[in-house]
Formats: C-alpha cells, sequence, structure tokens
C-alpha cells in the first residue's frame, strides 16, 4: 500500500470524493495516517466547512473512520485551496541565537532586552558576506 499523506484525505474530502480508507488494501493501518487536526485546520479555513470542522473537532474520541466519512458525505465538492498560516522567521530571532548560541525559546525570551541599535551592532558582528548577510 503506498503511503497516504494527511492532506489526501483533505483533498477526497473536498473534491475526489473516494474513500480512501475504505478503498485501500488494509483499511486499518489507512486510517492511521488520518490525521484530525490537519484535516480540521484545513477545512476551518472557508465559511461552508468550517461548522462541520468543528462538530467533527467536538466530537474528538470519534473513531478516525468515521470522522472521515462523516466528513466526506457531509461536505460539498469544490475546489478548497488556501495557503496555511505559519509564524513569520524573525532575523533577529536568528541573529540571537547564532550570536549567543542561545536556543530559539531563549532566543524569543531575550529578544526584549535588546533595543535595535544594539541588535544592529550584534547584525554587524555577524555579517560574513553573500546574500544572507550572515
Amino acid at each position: 500500500m503506498a503511503s497516504i499523506k494527511p492532506f489526501d484525505f483533505l483533498n477526497e474530502i473536498n473534491y475526489g470524493k473516494k474513500n480512501i480508507i475504505a478503498e485501500s488494501e488494509n483499511p486499518e493501518a489507512a486510517e492511521k495516517f488520518y490525521t484530525p487536526f490537519v484535516v480540521n485546520k484545513g477545512l476551518s479555513y472557508f465559511v461552508d466547512t468550517a461548522l462541520l470542522a468543528n462538530e467533527v473537532n467536538q466530537r474528538h474520541e470519534a473513531d478516525h473512520k468515521l470522522q472521515f466519512e462523516f466528513l466526506l458525505n457531509s461536505i460539498r465538492k469544490r475546489k478548497r485551496f488556501s495557503k496555511w498560516f505559519k509564524k513569520e522567521q524573525d532575523d533577529c530571532i536568528d541573529i540571537i541565537m547564532n550570536y549567543y548560541g542561545y536556543s530559539h525559546e531563549k532566543a524569543e525570551q531575550v529578544l526584549p532586552l535588546f533595543n535595535e541599535h544594539e541588535l544592529k551592532i550584534i547584525k554587524d558582528k555577524m555579517f560574513i558576506g553573500g546574500s544572507d548577510g550572515y
């Protein structure tokens, strides 16, 4: 059986309308690839699917197969694509991490202690050339 990706479930719910769990060679193994968080987050971006994703989220204890089949049969076929929101990477955090050898979490904690002038000095010290700058 080819590996099923979490976004395959989302694509089938939105557009394909094929029950990839039931039609797979090993339905029990295919059910384990279903990730409710990813599917619910993907459906929450659209007005017509957000409430159904919330219903499934409230019934998180239900089997993954039941959650998938509910969404598959409840949501109308439509192409739905959206950009996933990602946390922006702050260059200042990278500079502090490299200069002091801090972890990402520690660099986020100490970032408010620096003013713009101090960060510019550290960035100038870290400058080694190239397109990235450090």
